[in-house]
């Protein structure tokens, strides 16, 4: 009777190991960065993550299901835009968001947003994931810095913050996606001093000029 019992059993396959989801999704952002989704492959993946193919499948089914993943995974990566710093002026602000770190993972990002861009027209989890991870954290410290600038009254309170948001991701969008040039300090704080404060409403006299710290 035990033989029988045990035999109508379900077998219990082996449990799988999510150890080394983080490299593979990492693995997977760098390939689609140089690739784009319609090059990339399963087997380019595995081979930057030195891992099995079936490894691979094992956790995802199917490539936009481990690319859909691999993108939200980023959002992760923006812990420090959680508290964006506050050194008591807008300039001050934007200024210290400028980090080599920050500068090098904008460059990844803009490059994996080329990357889905045939995809995201077909998938709306993949186009909600990508806003959520390459877009909206970035966007989020912005509205945090433009609402200190209002409370202190540097700038108005009717201020346009969306708009100005978008002004430095699409600066940079064009100049790593269309010109091929890095994002580099000095581009960023020249944008900060010569659009997005002025655009902001602050006077020249309060931006230009100022040192480059």
């Amino acid at each position: 009777m035990t033989q029988l019992a045990d035999a109508g059993k379900p077998r219990l396959g082996r449990k799988r190991d999510h150890t080394r989801d983080p490299e593979i999704l990492e693995a997977a952002l760098d390939v689609l960065a140089e690739t784009g989704y319609d090059g990339m492959t399963i087997d380019m993946v595995a081979a930057r993550a030195k891992a099995g193919k079936a490894t691979l499948y094992r956790r995802w089914a199917s490539k936009p299901e481990l690319v859909l993943d691999a993108v939200a995974c980023m959002k992760s990566s923006d812990t420090d835009l959680a508290s964006p710093p506050d050194t008591g002026t807008l300039r001050g602000d934007l200024v210290a968001m400028v980090k080599s770190p920050t500068l090098a993972q904008s460059e990844r990002k803009l490059k994996v947003m080329a990357g889905i861009v045939s995809m995201i027209a077909r998938d709306p989890d993949l186009a909600a994931a990508a806003q959520a991870a390459l877009v909206e954290p970035r966007a989020a410290a912005n509205r945090i810095i433009f609402g200190r600038a209002m409370d202190r009254g540097e700038i108005a309170s009717d201020v346009d913050v969306d708009t100005l948001c978008m002004i430095g991701p699409a600066m940079a969008s064009y100049r790593t996606l269309m010109l091929q040039l890095p994002i580099d300090r000095a581009f960023s704080i020249d944008i900060i001093d010569r659009i997005i404060l002025p655009a902001a409403g602050v006077r020249p006299s309060l931006s230009a000029g100022a040192p480059l710290n």
